[in-house]
């Protein structure tokens, strides 16, 4: 079982990632308050593995809120995850596809784009499934296929 590592809230288009406790996430919008709220993009994950990795491989430090994503995750592997239903909490996200890095992550250090293309580097998106609030420490499991 994995476990919910960190939640950042994004309050505009390019804005700052405000790293919070908990989140309020409603169904077929995301996370209250998140820019992306109602669109495809609900939610964006990333690992912690990967993300740790990544730099190690770089020689870098960079503050995992730099990749943009809404939830870090750890314990569970993203990859090849696309239909899959992952629980956090007591709520559930539907995984779309894995996440592509912008030129951003290259701000954030040179390299780390290109770093982050394969393998869901990038990590993933999804659909909230359910209303509720899910807090950092939250456990993290894939529910299995029917």
């Amino acid at each position: 079982m994995g476990r919910l590592e960190a939640i950042w809230v994004k309050r505009a288009h390019r804005g700052p990632m405000d790293a919070v406790a908990e989140a309020t996430v409603v169904a077929g919008r995301g996370i209250l308050g998140n820019a992306r709220e109602g669109r495809k993009r609900q939610v964006t994950l990333i690992e912690r593995e990967v993300w740790d990795r990544l730099l190690s491989e770089l020689g870098a430090s960079v503050d995992p809120s730099a990749r943009r994503a809404n939830l870090m995750v750890s314990g569970v592997a993203l990859e090849e995850t696309r239909n899959r239903v992952l629980r956090i909490g007591a709520c559930r996200v539907l995984i779309h596809g894995h996440t592509r890095p912008c030129e951003r992550m290259d701000e954030a250090f040179q390299g780390l784009r290109t770093a982050m293309l394969g393998g869901w580097g990038g990590g993933a998106f999804g659909e909230i499934l359910d209303d509720g609030t899910i807090r950092v420490g939250d456990p993290v499991l894939f529910e299995e296929a029917e």
